[in-house]
């Protein structure tokens, strides 16, 4: 067998370990299986522990790097960057600590960077880019950004406009709240010239998110974890996607307006789309649902229980399941009041007709022939939808990245190797991670022409058989 081979994978047996709090001291990373045949082949993009942005072919190669990382990065579609490949969103300077207070208030500055990490956009304090590149773009700071930090959390997207939609952190008392600050999250659009030319606050349409009068109490009762003097981070907003050209609004159902938002709140269990010219919600799902019945995998069926979401967005047009959401569902305990998966955690991804809000195909452990529990992740993570109707699935709690076809066979497996000690996987002390917040599917025509790849056969043994060499 080949040395890739030997790289195990055995996916199910890593998240089982993990489901379980007790993992074992040793197991495979890298590209652990990967079957040509029923693959959709890409390169895909994520930043690891190391703090550094990879691009990896399908053997699992890094066939290219950016040292800084993202939250998320994103590597745009040539049509966003001037035609420019291999052009990448990034944050270009962070204030040291010790934790991730605050989602994005560490963030200081973020960018675009082109394939030879030179900056050529970027939005944040002046000069601040000199924190992790030789040389910051002069004059492109603008005194529009607010305390002079843009303080970017969990999405951002390049519109066609060349403007860019940056979610961030916003630190104020909001009243009726019993916390004296309130971590709120608000949404800019930002012109290439760093002005804000659009700005949108949640705290200010907490009335159209749909809480009944009890649970709006407790939202507004609510204090930080982290102590009186932290902000309380009521919404927790992970992601923000525009609509984009969709079959509902060519139907003529306004809601669906290609400019409009669509947001989604990990502890308020919420999904919403925010009409983009008034700001007001417009459709929305939860944050109330039906009770999930185990075992109940009919299909279409009502949505039930969310608990906190991430990755929410609409499936672009021309692919498989077009017009329908896409989300991770992480069934990690959220909600006001908390609702948990219970004995046997698990996830789900989940797509959903919007009109109907019936799920109309889902994923969990089970349709890879594994145990229910042996597909989890509580915080983070993602799932893409691919041209030949795969998606592509980050188990980001687990650092794993997997491409499963609709039945759920896994046709590519990948577990990040890039460990460090970091304070999210332990509650505020330092542990050794591979975490792994997102993953973008990259085309081949996105990045330069002669960027090498391979696609060679990953083939797992058996995993009742695999042993560790011993001398």
């Amino acid at each position: 067998m080949s040395k890739h081979t030997y790289k195990i994978a055995a996916l199910s047996l890593l998240s089982i370990f993990s489901n379980l709090h007790a993992a074992p001291s040793v197991y495979p990373t890298g590209v652990t299986r990967y079957d040509p045949a029923i693959a959709y082949n890409s390169y895909v993009l994520f930043s690891g522990q190391d703090k550094k942005t990879h691009l990896i072919d399908m053997n699992g190669n890094e066939v290219h790097r950016w040292d800084g990382e993202g939250f998320p990065p994103v590597l745009l579609d040539p049509a966003l960057a001037g035609g420019k490949r291999g052009n990448v969103l990034l944050q270009l300077a962070s204030v040291a600590g010790t934790s991730n207070e605050g989602n994005g208030l560490r963030n200081q500055a973020i960018g675009e960077l082109d394939w030879d990490s030179k900056v050529v956009w970027q939005w944040g304090a002046a000069g601040a880019a000199q924190d992790v590149y030789a040389a910051p773009v002069e004059g492109k700071a603008s005194p529009q950004v607010p305390g002079g930090s843009a303080k970017q959390h969990h999405d951002w997207r390049r519109l066609p406009s060349g403007n860019t939609l940056v979610l961030a952190n916003l630190v104020h008392p909001v009243k009726g709240f019993a916390a004296p600050q309130v971590l709120d999250d608000v949404i800019y659009e930002v012109n290439q010239a760093g002005d804000i030319v659009w700005k949108w606050v949640a705290s200010e349409h907490l009335n159209e998110f749909g809480f009944s009068a009890a649970s709006l109490k407790l939202v507004k009762e609510g204090a930080s974890p982290r102590g009186r003097n932290a902000p309380f981070d009521y919404l927790h907003v992970n992601n923000m996607s525009v609509l984009g050209p969709n079959k509902w609004f060519d139907a003529g159902d306004q809601r669906f307006n290609p400019d409009n938002i669509l947001i989604d709140s990990r502890e308020a269990n919420f999904i919403i789309i925010i009409d983009k010219r008034t700001g007001k919600v417009v459709w929305s799902l939860g944050p109330d649902y039906p009770a999930q019945v185990r075992g109940q995998r009919v299909l279409p069926r009502a949505v039930d229980q969310i608990t906190g979401p991430h990755d929410v967005h609409l499936i672009e047009p021309g692919l498989p399941g077009a017009g329908n959401l896409l989300v991770f569902d992480n069934q990690g305990e959220a909600g006001y009041p908390r609702v948990s998966v219970g004995v046997q955690p698990r996830s789900r991804v989940l797509e959903i007709d919007p009109l109907k809000k019936q799920i109309v195909w889902e994923y969990t452990g089970g349709d890879s022939n594994a145990p229910d529990w042996a597909f989890y992740s509580s915080f983070i993570s993602s799932a893409r939808r691919l041209p030949n109707g795969n998606t592509l699935i980050d188990e980001g709690m687990n650092g794993r990245i997997f491409q499963i076809t609709p039945k759920g066979d896994i046709a590519w497996e990948y577990v990040s190797p890039y460990f460090a000690p970091t304070p999210v996987a332990g509650a505020g002390k330092a542990v050794l991670s591979n975490w792994l917040y997102r993953a973008q599917p990259v085309p081949y025509n996105w990045v330069p022409e002669g960027t090498p790849r391979s696609e060679h056969a990953v083939i797992p043994p058996e995993l009742g058989k695999f042993r560790v060499a011993t001398n």
